[in-house]
């Protein structure tokens, strides 16, 4: 059974800043904001959420078939798929735009500021999804804007049941859109952030939402996360973490597990369950790929 991924293929540059935001923004004085960061430490990563995703539900075993877009710089980062064993039929190259690029800079409480050039990942909607036999699942995860849209339609016509996860994307789309894409998956997948902004643009509640597919899941961070079914809340424990190190990537892990366990057929909760697991390993790495899974420990 192989899961479609379409999502964004980024390079990652992170920075740490050993200090806080909080202690270097006026509250007073954001209408005229000039701040600069020193940050010591840099490093380049792979990421994006199709390639952080299908990383993850490769390691514990999936078939993962990312569909994103690359540019003139993107082809160290097919090489290295293709090393893992990932599939790179549903990768475009882009010859005259660049990979997507993320600058992202975290402070030591974790909080994040991120800068985002779409480069390439503005044509992934060229690319179509069709019905295929060992296709049997799909997560629409931030990428163009009309590539989430018609993905979703694509996923809906072809009878792919799919995960709805809008992430950093939410706010380009308005609440008739957003109604319509939750009304055309089977899960939706948000951060509590997020979550408050989907009720706010749709106009229902968590509640009222989990109605219209086969549930919502609402991460919670250190805290664990809710699984939302016909209505009904569950809240699934959080898994400690060995380390608090880099959360870039995290939520991309989480996606990656979700997937796994949808592909096994499991009950939300335990899906949630080995979300919030992988989660924790990952944010004791740095880097959104730089972690590996020990399958046994898992007892999947």
């Amino acid at each position: 059974m192989a899961s479609i991924i379409c999502g964004s293929l980024a390079f990652d540059t992170i920075m740490n800043f050993e200090g806080r935001f909080s202690e270097q923004i006026l509250p007073d004085q954001l209408h005229i904001l000039n701040v600069s960061f020193l940050v010591p430490a840099l490093r380049r990563d792979f990421g994006g959420c199709a390639g952080n995703i299908a990383y993850a539900l490769k390691q514990l075993g999936g078939t993962p078939l990312p569909m994103a877009t690359v540019g003139l710089d993107g082809g160290t980062y097919i090489e290295r798929m293709k090393s893992q064993g990932i599939s790179t039929e549903f990768v475009r190259t882009i010859d005259d735009s660049y990979t997507a690029q993320a600058m992202i800079i975290t402070d030591v409480d974790n909080n994040q500021i991120n800068g985002f050039h779409p480069g390439a990942m503005n044509f992934a909607h060229l690319t179509k999804i069709a019905a295929r036999a060992d296709i049997k699942l799909g997560i629409v995860a931030p990428d163009g804007r009309d590539a989430m849209l018609q993905h979703a339609e694509q996923f809906a016509a072809a009878q792919i049941p799919f995960v709805f996860d809008p992430g950093q994307q939410l706010p380009r789309f308005d609440g008739n859109e957003l109604r319509a894409l939750v009304g055309q998956a089977s899960w939706v997948s948000v951060n509590d952030y997020e979550g408050k902004m989907l009720s706010d643009r749709t106009g229902w509640s968590s509640a009222e939402i989990s109605r219209q597919v086969r549930g919502l899941i609402v991460t919670l961070g250190a805290q664990g996360c809710e699984v939302w079914v016909d209505g009904e809340k569950t809240l699934v424990a959080p898994v400690e973490a060995a380390a608090v190190v880099d959360p870039t990537g995290c939520g991309d892990a989480y996606r990656g597990a979700l997937l796994f366990g949808l592909e096994q057929g499991w009950p939300l909760t335990r899906c949630a369950a080995l979300g919030n697991h992988l989660g924790s390993l990952k944010i004791a790495h740095r880097g959104p790929q730089n972690y590996t899974v020990d399958l046994k420990s898992l007892a999947l």
